[in-house]
């Protein structure tokens, strides 16, 4: 047994920079040095097994063997979703579907802006709700870039909308995984990240679109922006209030898709804008013209059916009762060798000493991947493919995503060393010990939690516990501050590297990370730090401590 040390240096700051090397070495190797995702991870990865050795005293095999948790843990699920859904892509486009598919939404909009809203907003936030892990960010960018949108912008704004619906995704997972590792309740913390995120969710739409083509261009479709987030902001507090945590994002999804396409049937801007470059100016070439398509309605249907299917089946896989029975059927657990009740969380991270298990569940049948998986192949069969030429496309896939898949093994491997070794909750106290300011700091805490390991459940998991500790001895409401780590983590999801990875992968951007990375990081941290100030009004200010109940 091996507890954690979390001021090895018996230094405050020297202890806290010593936990911070190892991300810093991934993120400056792929935002400075331009070195290609996989490798920048494998560089992160060195440095958090020595860091983790040689500083916080983890023995070697359980650093190891974490690292080797973590990149089956990143294979499944985040690889096997990202793989299923280009593997759904490619099938699409080789048919010619996928461009049917692209030019059918300019049937609803030929604006640029519109068009973006509706894809990376309002569709995105259906599959953020359904599936969550990297789906979104797959589907939205691989259609951008199908519209033509430049491959910056198809990333880095898919990066971007997917933020307010993260704390309700896979169909309320985070807010579960919270209440579970707090032990406060449920409904509470979903009603009170339902009173946070409403705010982000009616800001980001702009946001998005102000990113994209600037104020000017924004200002020019104010109404539609402010439907498509009305009609997701109001349902998202209704529902998280007074239903739960599970089905917010599904059903102010559905709201705004809906309600904005009824909008656009009766309202159009003044000036249409055609440019998929928008601000984005070095890659206009890539813009491709924007069509009213010609196509007929059964076309169309085959078009879309294929997404169709795969909304329904990430629906299913989603849903608890239907997961729990596949589990059933199929999961395989197992205990992590050199690494399961070997490590102990201590005071203050953990109330007690607390034993950290390290079990791996092969849910091959219930991952959501597979969902995807079964709608590709029945969609490929509905395309008219045989199974000879979806295997051939299979394995076209893989190849084509080799190396994206040995960066999100080896950065969720470097996740679960800091996670194991303690390093991260090093990084969580230096945040603790910010007094009256904690929740500002806290928040963003949750935003560190969501950049470290790419889900906003992993952070709950991370720093829940934390953060109701701290909340209690500073006198603040702690399911205030609990719930604070779930919003403020959302802005982090944009800057976390595996959905960098999977962003460059759906746009076939293949080793630009890091200027994604660049380019997301300010819009991040600063949707970050007005989510800390909201969360600051709650906790001291009159009438935003009204909304604390």
């Amino acid at each position: 047994m091996w507890s954690h040390v979390y001021d090895p240096f018996n230094n405050a700051w020297l202890s806290t920079l010593a936990a911070a090397v190892p991300v810093v070495v991934m993120l400056s190797a792929l935002a400075f040095f331009h070195i290609r995702a996989h490798i920048a991870a494998l560089l992160g990865l060195a440095s958090a097994i020595v860091v983790a050795v040689f500083c916080f005293t983890m023995p070697a095999s359980s650093a190891l063997s974490s690292a080797a948790f973590g990149a089956a843990n990143g294979l499944m699920p985040i690889g096997w979703i990202i793989l299923n859904v280009i593997f759904l892509y490619q099938l699409t486009e080789r048919k010619g579907y996928f461009k049917v598919l692209q030019e059918s939404i300019t049937g609803i909009t030929t604006d640029r802006r519109l068009q973006l809203l509706l894809v990376a907003f309002s569709f995105g936030a259906f599959f953020e709700g359904a599936g969550g892990f990297g789906t979104p960010v797959a589907v939205t960018g691989a259609m951008l870039i199908g519209l033509g949108f430049a491959p910056l912008a198809a990333s880095g704004l898919s990066l971007i909308a997917n933020t307010a619906p993260v704390a309700f995704g896979a169909l309320g997972t985070p807010i579960i995984a919270l209440a579970g590792v707090t032990g406060l309740d449920m409904l509470q913390l979903s009603g009170m990240v339902g009173r946070q995120l409403p705010v982000f969710s009616m800001l980001v739409p702009f946001w998005l679109i102000w990113a994209f083509c600037g104020f000017r261009g924004m200002l020019a479709v104010w109404p539609a922006i402010l439907v498509a987030a009305a009609a997701f902001a109001v349902p998202q507090y209704l529902i998280s209030n007074f239903h739960g945590p599970w089905l917010v994002d599904v059903g102010a999804a559905i709201s705004s898709m809906v309600l904005l396409t009824l909008f656009l049937k009766v309202w159009k801007p003044a000036n249409i804008w055609t440019s998929a470059a928008g601000k984005f100016k070095a890659a206009a070439q890539q813009q491709q013209p924007s069509v009213i398509h010609t196509h007929s309605r059964e076309t169309v249907i085959r078009a879309w059916l294929p997404w169709f299917i795969l909304s329904v089946l990430v629906f299913l896989w989603g849903v608890p009762g239907w997961k729990k029975m596949l589990d059933g059927l199929s999961v395989l657990r197992f205990e992590w060798p050199w690494l399961h009740m070997l490590t102990q969380k201590m005071p203050p991270v953990a109330l007690h000493p607390h034993v950290e298990a390290a079990i791996f569940n092969l849910n091959w049948l219930s991952a959501t991947g597979t969902g995807i998986f079964i709608a590709s192949m029945i969609s490929g069969l509905v395309m008219g493919y045989r199974f000879k030429q979806l295997f051939v496309v299979y394995w076209d896939t893989l190849k084509i995503l080799r190396h994206s898949l040995i960066a999100i093994a080896a950065m969720l491997a470097l996740g679960y060393i800091t996670r194991y070794s303690g390093m991260d909750s090093t990084l969580g106290l230096a945040f603790a010990h910010t007094g009256v300011f904690y929740p500002f700091f806290g928040t963003l805490l949750g935003w560190m939690g969501v950049a470290l390991t790419g889900s906003d459940t992993a952070a709950n998991v991370l720093f829940g516990g934390l953060q109701k500790t701290t909340a209690e001895q500073l006198g603040l409401n702690p399911v205030l501050m609990a719930s604070a780590n779930s919003s403020g983590g959302v802005m982090g999801k944009m800057i976390d590297a595996q959905s960098i990875v999977v962003a460059a992968t759906a746009t076939k951007w293949y080793g630009h990370e890091g200027e994604i990375l660049r380019y997301v990081f300010f819009h991040s941290i600063a949707l970050a730090c007005l989510v800390g100030l909201f969360v600051t009004l709650q906790a001291y200010v009159f009438p935003f401590t009204l909304m604390v109940w």
